[in-house]
């Protein structure tokens, strides 16, 4: 739950700042935003629109690995088959199960076809952990508040 008591959505936790690539890109230039980003992920799109996502065990075992060079194109080594994303009013709990049922990482947020954002299952652990630890964190400090006003 969020701090308002509503059932924690992706759109809560999700990431905005996204690295993309098109279909004009090539896998060297893939590897290259993932080097300098430090990223093993990268969705496809067309303008906004999510049409892939390239990992960098694609980018090995589709591209590298096949003894495709650097200027291969994306659409040799993405996966573009049944991407899974969800809306970002997904429950962060329901985008868990489909994270868990599809063994994946990182999942795509995607608003009227447009990718909004991006959760990696990092995020869900992280920001669970962080509101717990805030909210309990605010519960003391009101304690403590509340007992300094009573004395005074």
């Amino acid at each position: 739950m969020n701090a308002n008591g509503n059932v924690r959505t992706v759109k809560d936790i999700m990431q905005t700042d996204i690295v993309t690539v098109t279909l004009q890109d090539n896998i060297y230039e893939i590897a290259l935003k993932m080097k300098q980003h430090d990223i093993g992920f990268i969705p496809v799109v067309q303008g906004k629109q999510l049409i892939g996502v390239v990992t960098d065990r694609d980018l090995v075992v589709r591209g590298y690995a096949e003894k495709h060079s650097g200027s291969t194109a994306v659409k040799e080594v993405m996966s573009d088959q049944e991407v899974v994303s969800v809306p970002p009013t997904t429950s962060v709990d329901e985008a868990a199960k489909i994270m868990a049922k599809n063994q994946i990482r990182r999942l795509p947020v995607v608003e009227g076809n447009e990718l909004v954002g991006v959760v990696a299952i990092g995020d869900l652990a992280v920001r669970s952990t962080l509101e717990e630890e805030a909210g309990a964190a605010l519960s003391e400090i009101s304690e403590k508040h509340k007992h300094t006003i009573g004395t005074n």
